[in-house]
């Protein structure tokens, strides 16, 4: 008998009898259109994804990590899919639970940064590559290549789940007690695909400021990058849009009863840019980024526009070089199938339509979709940035108030200040696994939610409320501090 099939064979025996495998043991573990390519151990704060050059900053985040087991493989449930994939196990102190993570864009490569926080509290966590190798904007890995885009629109995250499950189980000789997703952008999208199409893959996910329906989403993006592109009259400087957004703070600051910068109730403000020292058309791309892409047939909206706050973070998708990269390959590559398209082509009617027709049932989650998942007593939170400049907010309020059965088992939370999945004018940072963890774990839906800045930043607390509720300053005490506010559902008047 060669090595491999002792391995196999002693693996078979442990697991038939409740055992738990050696980490290189792994490797011989037999999963069905799967293949364990890496099963190896390492020590404390020694791995360093090959072929990267991380930053000092997320170096030092790998080098704070404990011990754990890696995992490495490859599941092929068509013949065209390449599904790659990660689990790590941690050596020791294991919390008995699973967490799941995912990617941004197009994705085309294992997110390794997103698997440090989970692992260094004590979970066992997942990701992949979605089922193809690449760069994040380029969408040509599923040209011509259905069951590559079938694999990023749902099937490599359950593959990979399926997977994880069953090493866990063989390293541990126990099955997680509890099964956990979260993250952010697509990986938000990916949350809510879970939940619609495996609803019992997870028993909560978080999903934050998730890129769906992802579609829609392309339009809106290509309609945003177009408004400052369509001439040299539109396009508008990062010290112009700079200027925007100090007036529309100005106007809509106190919206919420507190003045500090940031415009916690955008829905209440009316701001329009034609106050401002610009040129007409410039005016017009902003309103039109303002309202978001409408079908000019119908004037039925395609998509919510984006916030007032938001815009001195547009120019990232607004730069007057025309669409997102990620956008411009989506249309170029999969929808239109020609080298040379032009965006200043795009017929809002018609190419919403085709787009929609060829793709929204691979990559689009309807909210109506997710009823089996709540009604079973599954968690879903839901958070997004106000401040968001890539993914419409009103985009995830749309959703959640169209979920069934949301009033139990789903929250959404909007966060004031806060940009694409980080960063902005207002605290943001918190746990949204934790978050979720303890929602199953107690069964209490959480109604407020803390935020803070960020570590190298002034300390600054804010709580976030359960939406429709709205964080009400209590006229006394520090507005830097969570204390001083209470949850209303009126919100301020």
């Amino acid at each position: 008998m060669n090595r491999f099939l002792m391995g196999a064979a002693l693996l078979a025996l442990r697991l038939s009898t409740g055992g738990a495998a050696e980490c290189p043991e792994l490797k011989t573990l037999r999963l069905a259109n799967t293949e364990i390519t890496v099963a190896e151990q390492v020590a404390a704060g020694a791995f360093v994804p090959a072929g990267t050059e991380p930053s000092a900053a997320t170096l030092a985040r790998f080098k704070s990590l404990p011990a754990f087991c890696r995992v490495a493989g490859a599941a092929h449930p068509t013949p065209d899919s390449n599904i790659r994939f990660e689990v790590w196990l941690p050596a020791a102190a294991w919390n008995g639970k699973f967490v799941g993570v995912g990617n941004g864009a197009w994705a085309g490569f294992i997110p390794y940064p997103s698997l440090i926080d989970p692992l260094n509290e004590h979970y066992a966590v997942a990701a992949t590559d979605t089922g193809h190798e690449g760069d994040a904007s380029d969408a040509r890995f599923a040209s011509d290549h259905p069951q590559k885009l079938i694999d990023f629109g749902y099937r490599a995250v359950h593959e990979t789940t399926v997977a994880a499950k069953a090493v866990i189980h063989a390293f541990y000789g126990s099955k997680p007690q509890r099964a956990l997703f979260s993250s952010c952008s697509t990986g938000g999208r990916q949350a809510l695909m879970e939940a619609y199409r495996y609803p019992e893959d997870y028993d909560a996910i978080s999903a934050m400021a998730p890129a769906n329906p992802m579609v829609a989403l392309m339009v809106s993006s290509l309609w945003t990058g177009s408004a400052t592109a369509k001439n040299s009259a539109s396009l508008l400087s990062p010290a112009q849009f700079e200027l925007a957004h100090k007036a529309a703070v100005a106007a809509c600051d106190a919206r919420d009863g507190v003045i500090d910068g940031l415009i916690a109730a955008p829905l209440r403000c009316a701001f329009d840019p034609a106050t401002l020292p610009l040129a007409p058309a410039q005016i017009a791309a902003l309103r039109a980024m303002y309202e978001g892409p409408r079908n000019p047939r119908t004037g039925i909206s395609i998509l919510p526009g984006f916030e007032r706050g938001s815009e001195n973070l547009l120019p990232v998708q607004a730069s007057g070089s025309g669409p997102f990269p990620a956008v411009a390959s989506y249309f170029r590559d999969l929808v239109f199938s020609d080298p040379q398209w032009d965006f200043r082509t795009f017929d809002y009617d018609k190419d919403v339509a085709r787009a929609q027709r060829e793709h929204a049932g691979i990559v689009d989650i309807p909210p109506q979709g997710l009823g089996p998942y709540l009604a079973s007593g599954r968690k879903l939170l839901l958070s997004h940035g106000w401040a968001d400049p890539l993914v419409p907010p009103r985009s995830s309020i749309e959703f959640y108030q169209a979920l069934p059965h949301a009033a139990a088992n789903a929250r959404l939370f909007m966060i004031a200040g806060m940009g694409h999945c980080q960063g902005g004018e207002g605290p943001y940072v918190f746990d949204p696994v934790a978050t979720i963890d303890a929602w199953v774990e107690t069964g209490r839906a959480p109604e407020r939610i803390v935020v803070s800045n960020p570590a190298n930043a002034p300390m600054r607390t804010r709580p976030v409320c359960a939406f429709p509720q709205e964080a009400v300053y209590l006229g006394r005490g520090s507005t830097d501090d969570e204390k001083s506010f209470r949850c209303d559902a009126s919100g301020a008047r």
